[in-house]
């Protein structure tokens, strides 16, 4: 059987991988992993989803199943995971539950988990809980001992108002276009910019259930930039469906990535004395240019494997500051234990109010290398990473680039993919190294 827990949570199909029944046993097996810190009192749970038709059906499950394992559930309805994150622990509880698939198609739903303290669980934990969740034995709570479900009212106000103190550089005089994907912060991420001075026009704010990320949100920039656009904005932030990444758009409609918002948070924190070590975290995905344009400021760059959960156990684990991924995942740990595209956004307009800057120049300091990605079906993933052939091939290629770029061959977690990516000097000489890669690649 294989491992239920991927990068970030369980996700797959709802209904048909990730069912009710899945969902209350995962739920209760977390209630009773994550548990209480007292021994014989009542574990604490927050349980947060973004606006998909599912969510209803599973918010259902997963609060009868920790209700079930005797657990106080707070329900919080529809806000970002960063929310459920922030809530467990303003509210202190033992652990938290987001319902969502984040940038996925509506069609898919996930399970993210949040141990006391409001972090990601580490495998080990992830572990324990699937383990538990096939557990039949166990001595279920019954009379007064079996968990109640209240709704948290507050929720959504107090996470606002946390971030408003997070940032508190007014915004006043700035115009920004927010994207919400029809999802998680379709509701707070306009009600958040307007009350933090900005002059707010909101599109992807409408959720049916259905729409989420439908054209919209930070995997489909298009609509964002023609109504930066339209509306002669400063800037737009695009959300995904459950608001834990943000991609920004400047005036002019081009996007700036995640590898450019990271080295603009990077040098307004080191030049406030508040980037730690002088480094950022991000991963081995990152655009060389943004390696090139910390190394010219004197900023360091730790780099993990791909996902945000890499970059948080380096951020906890070295006590640094700020961390990222090119898909706008960014992480401050002074103000969040996980990616915040809400407190991201708040952020990067904050340093433009500071320096009276456009976001195209700020931007500016990072030159990105042409970055071509190619996915090559294999038989085998394992066997490429051993494979002498390809080895030989990929140290061709990094001959043939020298200094001037880079190549990065990584299998897939979760299919027989091998994904190759090549960094160079023109987008012609990338593609060319890629597409000559990916033959050897696709051969074994």
């Amino acid at each position: 059987m294989s491992r239920l827990f991927g990068t970030d949570g369980v996700r797959g199909l709802a209904n048909r991988d990730l069912t009710p029944e899945l969902a209350l046993a995962l739920s209760s097996a977390a209630a009773r992993v994550l548990g209480a810190r007292d021994p014989g009192a009542r574990p604490v749970a927050v349980v947060g989803r973004d606006p998909r038709a599912s969510g209803e059906m599973l918010e259902a499950a997963v609060c009868a199943g920790l209700a079930g394992a005797g657990a106080q559930v707070w329900q919080v309805g529809v806000v970002p995971t960063p929310a459920v994150a922030f809530l467990v622990s303003h509210l202190d509880a033992d652990l938290g539950v987001m319902l969502s698939a984040s940038h996925n198609p509506m069609p898919d739903n996930g399970i993210k988990l949040f141990a006391r303290g409001g972090h990601k669980l580490p495998d080990a934990t992830e572990d324990a809980i699937e383990a538990a969740a096939q557990d039949s034995t166990w001595q279920r709570p019954v009379a007064d001992q079996v968990g109640r479900i209240r709704w948290r009212e507050d929720a959504g106000e107090r996470y606002l108002a946390h971030l408003l103190a997070c940032v508190p550089q007014p915004l006043r005089g700035l115009r920004v276009v927010l994207d919400a994907a029809h999802g998680a912060a379709s509701v707070l991420g306009p009600q958040l910019f307007a009350r933090a001075g900005a002059q707010v026009v909101t599109i992807g704010a409408n959720p049916d259930g259905t729409n989420i990320n439908d054209g919209v949100g930070s995997t489909h920039t298009e609509p964002l930039r023609d109504a930066v656009r339209h509306h002669n904005a400063h800037v737009g932030l695009a959300l995904d469906g459950d608001a834990d990444r943000c991609l920004a758009v400047a005036a002019d409609g081009a996007v700036v990535d995640g590898d450019q918002i990271l080295a603009i948070l990077a040098v307004g924190m080191a030049e406030a004395g508040q980037l730690r070590d002088h480094t950022i975290v991000t991963t081995v995905m990152s655009n060389l240019g943004l390696h090139v344009a910390m190394r010219q400021r004197g900023l360091k760059v730790l780099t993990t494997a791909v996902g945000d959960r890499y970059v948080l156990e380096a951020l906890r684990d070295r006590g640094l500051s700020l961390g990222g991924e090119q898909s706008g995942h960014m992480v401050m740990p002074a103000f969040s234990t996980t990616g915040d595209g809400l407190l991201t956004g708040l952020s990067v307009l904050a340093r433009m109010a500071a320096t009276g800057q456009s976001l195209a120049e700020l931007a500016a300091l990072v030159t990105r290398l042409p970055q071509v990605l190619r996915n090559v079906e294999v038989h085998d993933r394992s066997a490429v990473v051993g494979s002498a052939v390809v080895a030989a091939a990929v140290a061709a290629a990094e001959a043939e680039l020298g200094d001037s770029g880079r190549v990065l061959l990584r299998p897939s977690g979760t299919e027989q993919l091998v994904r190759v990516m090549v960094e160079a000097g023109s987008y012609e000489q990338a593609a060319g190294i890629a597409d000559r890669l990916s033959s050897v690649v696709a051969q074994l």
